[in-house]
């Protein structure tokens, strides 16, 4: 099988610019964990993965994202989430339809995972890169179930 590369120029870990390589056709999910294996944080892997959904350019999303990780830097709300919230938002234009997303997205986490904090995850073995495929699934998800409903 032949694969075709594009490599694209984003802004992290801690706000170094950094060159990444991406397969062209990898799933979300599959984006979204190498992002993340290559130092970006949860929010950032999650939204950045989404940007084929949302139109959001690769670099404005690591940005937007950059505060995000690790439960807003504080070990509070999981930065997957927060970033499949945004990407939710960029997607879906109704902001009653965002905020009643927004709510599913989080209790769709709190059911599969038992909680929602970053540090509690944490504490409970929970890994990012599951959290990461998890959220981008869950965006990509949602876009599916909405296609031809506007």
């Amino acid at each position: 099988m032949q694969r075709w590369y594009r490599i694209y120029y984003a802004l992290c870990p801690k706000g170094q610019g950094a060159l990444f390589l991406g397969v062209i056709g990898m799933t979300i999910q599959e984006e979204a964990v190498r992002l993340h294996g290559q130092g970006c944080n949860c929010a950032q892997s999650v939204l950045a993965a989404c940007g084929k959904y949302t139109g959001l350019e690769q670099q404005t999303a690591m940005a937007v994202a950059a505060g995000f990780g690790g439960g807003v830097r504080s070990g509070e709300i999981c930065g997957a989430i927060s970033g499949a919230v945004m990407a939710t938002g960029l997607v879906e234009k109704d902001p009653r339809k965002v905020a009643a997303l927004s709510r599913q997205c989080v209790e769709s986490f709190r059911q599969e995972f038992g909680c929602v904090r970053c540090q509690e995850l944490k504490q409970n073995r929970v890994s990012c890169d599951r959290l990461i495929e998890f959220g981008a699934q869950y965006v990509e998800n949602l876009i599916n179930e909405n296609k031809g409903q506007e």
